[in-house]
């Protein structure tokens, strides 16, 4: 049989893509553009599309070179979505064109080709393109410039879109590729042409994390290229040095070990390059080590020189763009793209231990950002041991005088702020001094030292509170309060931005003591509502939510409420459903409506009405987005779940009618079988909030949230979405306790999910363990008949686990559960006595007379059982102060 004649392109099909290509790239109207993209995509349903675009980019050399570079650039897009559909022969076809393409002459055709070829290597493996390995290393070895140009640019992609392909066996090769291609990307570090040294030496920092053998045992060799190149004349390769050096510290620092000083001193010098972006990646360097816990003493000599660069380089640089910010009026309108997206976090039932990291006020990291985050992690693992270095400096910057020194003084605050947490020892007994050193540039002419200045008092916020107990510290506490409200009012959105934040801190630490400002706080912070734009309101939202948390109940007040809530109205009412700038806003009456408890209750109705109609277009836009008139956003939902979750703890019983008017329990069940975990998380909160408060609403389909709540705890789910597992756990305890009996038939279930969590602690979330342990009481306590036949199985680690949990509500009902369990089964509790001893010994005191009686008949009752000496022989195996706690109880 004939073979078939290879592809050829028709001049008619060659001519109409050359086209629109050429269309594609001129400068025509965007409408035109829609177009011309149409009928490409038409053009791509062809079979033999790709092979037109191969050709377009390998031979039409009448063409050029930005016609062919689309048709290349449209190649790499198709084939991510079409090669595997591809015949053979095709594939074939457009990988035989690549080739020769590696060694072209114009940069822009190789290096287009070597991005496809990454991307034909992602889809169909090393081995379903034998030939390549062989065409790389010809071209690597061909001393031909646009050949190993070409060869380095493909690979270099590899290396970095899937290194672990050329790290991998490949059948009839008889070592690794990246063995292969390991010694010629070291010969290049020495090569005279500076982009061959650039892409061989990023090709092998790729490895440095997956660290192959092949480079483990050349670490020698690698390391004399790293100090060869380490003072390159072209600053993108001193850059990639310093990024080697810094992923080594952070995952193999042993072999820099026996180099450390060397290594230590060379940064330091770059940390001064004239060129930032090498400064930069220098400066990395010093929180890497730092993070990496090495010995610190081999920094310490360091400090002296390193400590004064750091402070250099916090200086604005002249092109900074917060240099442009901080000149814009306050009163202009944000754009769409001054808004970052935000982030909600759904609700978590029991999380105390969660942080926040700080919102940095800037977005774009930089040398002055990053320089300030060293000397703050240097000061943190060396103390007060910097102050001697860096306050002469810091001193000197402050007192510099004139207005083209302002970033000089900028530069000294911030640096002030960097240590306030690592060198509040030293800095202490002068913390008064530099306090009200602080406060008058709160009021400076230059709106970025008013903005820092914010930043920085708020890193002394929580010594600033401890003070208030005595006059002078009092009196500091008002100034900086009244400071800090003012800046909130300020005309500079960047300084507007930095207070609110700054506020907010303060706020969290003061708590309670922030009741007898209530009404001038909220005073200054609904003018500011009134005057913001849209992207600095969301701080305002974060600092009226974070006050209401603060100061809770004393919110409650009817001159306060006055103050606070007309204006929130008034907002939510020109809000649309579909309006994203009602995500903060939902937020923040969560907050209120928590803090004000029953007082919210003459706003409850609107409210609870307008997340209930949330949800539900949302559920309906799920379905049908044209229909519902809105885009599907999940984040309304899970805000407005939250919210109802405030409510319903806020409101108490209280709720009850809302409830009962609406579809709420239809609604819920849905979102807790939804795909997303977010709301998932957010809905079973709500669930065990419905529970504790009105469980006769959810009783009609009580059931299905049972079996969709334990769903979630299997070992699989538990996995993948840890605080969703956390919510349903916790929800089935609020139920159990409530519904009693009527859990029954998903007892076993939930208890076979429940039993695995305990038994696997040591990899899982410490507030998952304790809702685990407590509904595993809480559902023993409920039908203790169904429990207790399988409490050996499970006695030892639920108890050990019931020992880490505070005092409080939960805990007792859980001990409820261990009693009713052991009276039901006393035999099944023998084998875990002493574990059971220990639990009972976590109290510091059980509150509830009834349950120490309880607790009271369990030992007793196992003192009865265990005669002749088998009693005294379990008791001696206990800590003395377990033994003492015990004594309580009359053992």
């Amino acid at each position: 049989m004939a073979a078939t004649a290879p592809w050829q392109p028709q001049e008619e099909g060659f001519k109409e893509i050359c086209g629109l290509l050429e269309q594609q790239i001129s400068h025509s109207s965007s409408a035109d553009k829609a177009q011309i993209w149409q009928q490409l995509q038409n053009y791509s349903q062809l079979p033999d599309f790709n092979n037109y675009l191969a050709f377009i980019l390998a031979r039409a050399e009448g063409k050029s070179i930005e016609v062919r570079q689309a048709a290349g650039l449209f190649l790499k897009n198709n084939l991510k979505t079409t090669y595997k559909s591809m015949p053979p022969a095709y594939q074939q076809y457009v990988k035989s064109e690549l080739l020769p393409c590696l060694g072209a002459a114009d940069r822009h055709i190789r290096s287009t080709v070597g991005t496809i070829i990454s991307v034909v290597v992602q889809l169909g493996g090393v081995l379903g393109w034998p030939e390549l390995l062989q065409a790389l290393v010809n071209c690597l070895d061909s001393n031909d410039l646009n050949h190993m140009e070409g060869a380095m640019d493909a690979l270099s992609k590899i290396c970095e879109d899937i290194p672990q392909v050329l790290d991998s066996d490949i059948p009839g090769l008889a070592e690794r590729p990246f063995n292969i291609f390991l010694p010629r990307l070291f010969r290049f570090f020495q090569s005279s042409h500076a982009s061959l040294r650039k892409l061989s030496l990023g090709s092998v920092n790729q490895y440095i994390m997956l660290m192959p053998s092949a480079l483990y045992t050349s670490m020698d060799q690698y390391l004399q290229g790293l100090f060869i190149l380490a003072n390159d004349p072209v600053a993108e390769v001193r850059k990639l040095v310093c990024a080697a050096f810094v992923q080594l510290i952070e995952v193999r620092a042993s072999f820099l070990e026996p180099h450390l000083r060397n290594v230590i001193e060379y940064m330091l010098q770059v940390n001064k390059d004239t060129d930032e972006e090498v400064a930069l990646e220098a400066c990395e360097f010093w929180s890497a080590y730092c993070d990496a816990q090495l010995p610190p003493e081999n920094l310490r000599e360091f400090l002296p020189r390193l400590i004064p660069v750091l402070l250099s380089n916090m200086v604005y640089a002249d092109d900074d763009e917060s240099l442009v910010e901080a000149e814009e009026d306050g009163s202009l309108p944000d754009r769409d793209q001054d808004l970052k997206p935000r982030f909600h976090v759904s609700r978590l039932h029991g999380s105390d231990d969660i942080e926040d990291d700080d919102d940095d006020v800037v977005n774009t990291w930089n040398l002055r950002k990053c320089s300030a985050a060293a000397l703050d992690i240097l000061s943190n693992v060396f103390g007060d041991e910097i102050l001697p270095t860096l306050m002469p400096i810091v001193q000197t910057k402050l007192s510099t005088g004139g207005d083209d020194a302002w970033k000089e003084r900028e530069a000294a605050v911030l640096a002030l702020g960097a240590i306030g947490e690592g060198c509040i020892n030293g800095l202490y007994p002068h913390l008064a001094e530099i306090v009200a050193f602080l406060i008058p540039l709160l009021d400076d002419k230059f709106p970025l030292i008013r903005s820092i200045s914010c930043w920085t008092l708020s890193r002394f916020s929580k010594f600033i509170v401890q003070g208030i107990g005595h006059q002078k510290g009092y009196e500091q506490f008002d100034k900086i309060l009244m400071g800090l409200l003012r800046r909130i009012l300020d005309d500079n959105k960047r300084v507007q931005e930095a207070a609110c934040s700054a506020f907010a801190t303060l706020e969290e630490e003061a708590a309670e003591d922030l009741a007898p400002h209530l009404e001038i706080i909220l005073k200054h912070l609904m003018t500011a509502f009134g005057k913001y734009q849209r992207r600095n309101l969301r701080i305002v939202y974060d600092a009226i939510g974070t006050l209401a948390e603060a100061v809770g109940g004393e919110l409650n007040q009817p001159s306060y409420l006055d103050i606070l809530m007309p204006p929130l109205i008034e907002k939510w009412q020109q809000l649309s459903n579909s309006d994203k700038d009602l995500f903060p806003l939902l937020e923040c009456f969560t907050s209120i409506a928590h803090a004000l408890g029953t007082g919210f209750s003459p706003f409850a109705e609107p409210v609870f009405r307008r997340c209930i109609n949330i949800i539900q277009s949302q559920q309906f836009a799920k379905v049908d987005p044209v229909a519902a008139g809105v885009q599907y956003d999940k984040e309304f939902i899970v805000c407005s779940l939250d919210l109802l979750s405030g409510l319903a703890e806020g409101l108490g019983s209280g709720i009850e009618s809302l409830v009962s008017q609406c579809s709420l329990r239809d609604l819920l069940l849905n979102c807790c079988l939804d795909d997303a975990p977010d709301v998932r998380q957010s809905a079973f909160a709500l669930l065990g909030d419905l529970a504790r408060v009105c469980p006769i609403h959810l009783h009609p389909r009580l059931s299905e949230f049972l079996e969709a709540a334990a769903k979630q705890l299997e070992i699989s789910k538990v996995k993948e979405a840890v605080s969703v597992a956390n919510n349903a756990c916790w929800a089935i305890g609020e139920l159990a306790v409530k519904v009693r009996q009527e859990i029954s038939p998903i007892v076993l279930t939930v208890i076979s999910c429940l039993v695995p969590v305990l038994q696997h602690a040591e990899g899982i979330n410490k507030s998952l363990i304790e809702n685990t342990a407590i509904t595993l009481g809480r559902i023993a306590w409920a039908c203790p008949e169904l429990v207790s036949p399988h409490m050996e199985h499970f006695m030892q680690s639920w108890c050990m686990a019931l020992s880490m949990i505070r005092d409080d509500i939960e805990k007792e009902d859980a001990f409820r559960g261990l009693c009713a369990m052991v009276r039901a089964n006393p035999s099944g509790g023998l084998s875990s006595l002493i574990y059971m001893c220990k639990a009972i010994a976590s109290w510091h005191e059980i509150r509830s007379e009834d349950l120490h009686n309880e607790v009271c008949q369990v030992l007793h009752g196992y003192k009865q059982m265990l005669r002749n000496g088998a009693w005294d022989q379990c008791m001696s195996a206990l800590e003395p102060p377990v033994k003492d706690k015990l004594s309580k109880y009359q053992v």
